[in-house]
């Protein structure tokens, strides 16, 4: 048996997993799908207090307070940012450390950074439509979402707190020292975190892709599962 905590990415929450969760559980693994503070089943706790440090300790302290070790940890897009500082404080705590579609980003370095416009349409959104503090969920269309689960994600979507894309990362290099480290790309879309593909290339962590759209466990749930197990 496994043990895997999978991270979702902005404006979802554990509801995105439930079709790879079902199919891990049925096989016996032990699976763990935390929905971040402000988002989804949380977002009555969103504020401008929740930044990428909440996002940080809600992962960090479930692996605490759960006493989970030899994890099988994975995040997806923007948890990408999430687990690797996860990571980067407990790597004893990680067998498996998996970035799926994700950013990851470099010591000093925010999600920001990584957009090809520098993140000027996200904070054009965020003023115009959160306040100047939350940030409006992308069309699923735009991720490569097929239509009958498009239409769901945007039933499900919530905001998202602003200062987590912005805020740089404070990395010290032990998360590059997990065990087994890779990178799933998802090739059936216009992707704009296509570059981490090659990083991951260039640091020797193994790497998988999956024929679909950014949200693969929507997608592919069956050949994900797959690839999960296979490297856990």
């Amino acid at each position: 048996m496994s043990v895997f905590v999978l991270a979702s990415g902005a404006w979802c929450g554990g509801w995105l997993w439930k079709r790879v969760r079902d199919r891990l559980t049925a096989k016996g693994h032990q699976v763990f799908t935390p929905t971040l503070t402000g988002l989804a089943e949380r977002s009555h706790l969103l504020s401008r207090d929740v930044g990428l440090a909440t996002h940080i300790d809600d992962i960090a302290n479930l692996l605490i307070w759960e006493e989970l070790n030899d994890v099988v940890l994975v995040g997806h897009s923007y948890s990408g940012v999430v687990v690797r500082h996860v990571a980067d404080r407990m790597p004893d705590r990680i067998r498996t450390l998996i970035y799926l579609d994700a950013f990851v980003p470099e010591d000093g370095k925010c999600l920001m950074d990584y957009q090809p416009d520098g993140g000027d349409r996200i904070r054009v959104a965020a003023a115009s439509q959160g306040e100047g503090w939350k940030v409006p969920p992308m069309p699923p269309s735009i991720l490569g979402v097929n239509a009958a689960d498009g239409a769901w994600m945007e039933r499900q979507y919530t905001m998202h707190p602003l200062s987590t894309l912005t805020t740089p990362a404070k990395i010290t290099g032990a998360c590059d020292r997990v065990r087994s480290i890779g990178y799933v790309a998802a090739r059936g879309w216009q992707s704009h975190v296509a570059s981490f593909y090659e990083v991951a290339g260039d640091r020797g962590w193994w790497r998988s892709e999956l024929q679909c759209g950014h949200i693969p466990m929507l997608d592919e749930p069956d050949e994900l599962t797959e690839l999960l197990l296979q490297r856990a």
